[in-house]
């Protein structure tokens, strides 16, 4: 059987202060299964909380909540209890959840158990009704340890160690200055600088196996976007083909079916060989190119696989020019052929 992680243990010592009178510090350390030094880190955490935790001197002396305290219960409006259990239930949906799979089917059914008979009902219509277009994701969940401690470094920006498996399942220790935690389709990622390679680096929290926090503290960067990090990140990786073309139209008609996390979409700094545009590579300087404003633009991504392109860029309905590889121009030529030969059919 499994050791309760530490914010469990944290738990079941407010839940035995509330029980009330003074618990000795060996009572606590055996009921917890810690020695007395972790169990006062625990009273610590307790108090960063502000609970009331107050100390007994003497020869029975130990620990107890400030007489008169109790924990306010949870009191949620209509649209409250609806956005709680429309958002676990969403979570669970799209695989952002914790190793913990139970969690938010036991919390959704807590929340549902203290509503008001009224309130319930119609939440329950909400939930029997609501559908969703794609089916659970078989998603490996992060450990929830690992999400708060990383969560906590970024909040607080201070650097965190941590154990990491690759896809290959190599693993490694390293140093992370985190910048950010991002859900992107169905997994949690976090972005930040490795200081021993002086780069950015982005993981996955389900690969990470253990986070402890570190001493010190880091600064981030100017502007920072971490959801951006990310995107640019996928947009960016090593695959098996890279792919370069000039669309015309504005930044948001290509984004439309090209978004951040497969493409990268710049202002062109010359047009040359686009649709016959005039060649302006000897240009010392370029103006910059309004998004809004129909234009030619640098499109660039990395694939696995080309198949998936030409109907891509049919649905854009831009005009475009393949750059890079040859193989794409022969899979879109293939494609409008496809096209072609079943319009004509009678």
């Amino acid at each position: 059987m499994s050791r309760p992680r530490p914010t469990g243990r944290v738990l079941t010592l407010l839940e035995l202060l509330q029980s009330g009178g003074t618990r000795t510090m060996a009572e606590l350390a055996e009921r917890l299964d810690v020695d007395a030094r972790t169990v006062r880190r625990y009273v610590h955490q307790l108090m960063d909380l502000d609970v009331p935790v107050e100390a007994v001197r003497g020869r029975y002396g130990g620990y107890r909540l400030a007489p008169g305290y109790r924990l306010p219960p949870l009191m949620l409006g209509d649209d409250e209890a609806i956005a709680v259990l429309l958002g676990l239930v969403a979570g669970r949906r799209a695989g952002l959840t914790t190793t913990t799979a139970t969690a938010s089917e036991t919390a959704t059914a807590k929340i549902r158990r203290v509503l008001p008979e009224r309130l319930a009902r119609r939440v329950d219509s909400v939930l029997e009704s609501l559908a969703f277009t794609e089916a659970p994701g078989e998603f490996a969940a992060p450990d929830s340890e690992v999400l708060l401690t990383v969560s906590d470094a970024v909040r607080h920006r201070r650097p965190v160690s941590i154990k990491y498996a690759d896809r290959e399942g190599r693993r490694s220790s390293r140093t992370l200055h985190p910048y950010g935690v991002v859900a992107h389709a169905g997994r949690w990622y976090v972005t930040g600088a490795d200081p021993d390679i002086e780069e950015d680096r982005t993981f996955r929290l389900d690969r990470i196996t253990d986070a402890r926090a570190l001493t010190g503290s880091f600064e981030a960067p100017e502007g920072l976007d971490p959801t951006q990090r990310v995107l640019s990140g996928f947009a960016t990786a090593a695959y098996r083909h890279e792919v370069t073309l000039r669309i015309h139209g504005t930044v948001e008609q290509i984004r439309a079916r090209l978004p951040a996390g497969v493409a990268s979409v710049e202002d062109p700094t010359s047009v040359a060989g686009a649709a016959g545009a005039a060649d302006v590579a000897g240009a010392a300087h370029v103006a910059p190119v309004d998004p809004a404003v129909e234009d030619w633009r640098l499109v660039e991504l990395r694939a696995e696989r080309l198949d998936w392109l030409p109907a891509v860029l049919a649905s854009l309905d831009r005009p475009f020019v393949i750059e890079r590889p040859d193989e794409l121009r022969e899979l879109v030529i293939a494609f409008s052929d496809r096209l072609a030969a079943h319009a004509h059919q009678p």
